[in-house]
């Protein structure tokens, strides 16, 4: 087990606000470390899965992250303005499909050093075995959570 410098909070009784509790801590330290590039932590995200996919509808991209609509639409907003993603319509009006531009690739080629330096960091304190198994636990949340179709 990895040594932690402080003791763990108290565990709180609800689902809900510990992992919002836990949410907040690890963005506060991924914003941190991606400071000095420009971009906070949910940008990264969205120019990553664009990088990863290629391309993606607004609705899509909304799914994986599991984000509101009205959050999204700000956030790609932010990164079309700045030039790192562009927009295409799809075949319905309503629809958008979206993708990085070459000045969106650059961004998280430079970005990458800064994020694996504290993806690191994490997988230093909590440990390689611990994060995967939480990483696996975060997705049946998210599979859990979901509504059924």
């Amino acid at each position: 087990m990895t040594e932690r410098s402080t003791p763990p909070p108290p565990v709180l009784a609800c689902a809900c606000a510990n992992l919002r509790r836990a949410a907040r801590a690890v963005t506060q330290l991924y914003d941190d470390a991606l400071r000095d590039t420009g971009l906070r932590s949910t940008q990264f995200i969205l120019l990553e899965t664009l990088r990863l996919k290629s391309e993606m509808t607004q609705g899509q991209l909304g799914q994986v992250q599991v984000i509101d609509s009205t959050t999204l639409t700000r956030t790609l907003g932010g990164l079309r303005a700045r030039g790192w993603i562009r927009s295409r319509p799809g075949e319905d009006r309503r629809e958008k499909y979206w993708s990085l531009t070459p000045a969106g690739r650059k961004k998280a080629r430079e970005t990458l050093p800064a994020w694996e330096g504290v993806q690191a960091r994490v997988r230093a304190r909590f440990g390689s075995k611990r994060l995967a198994t939480m990483f696996d636990d975060l997705a049946a949340i998210v599979a859990a959570t979901s509504p059924v179709d």
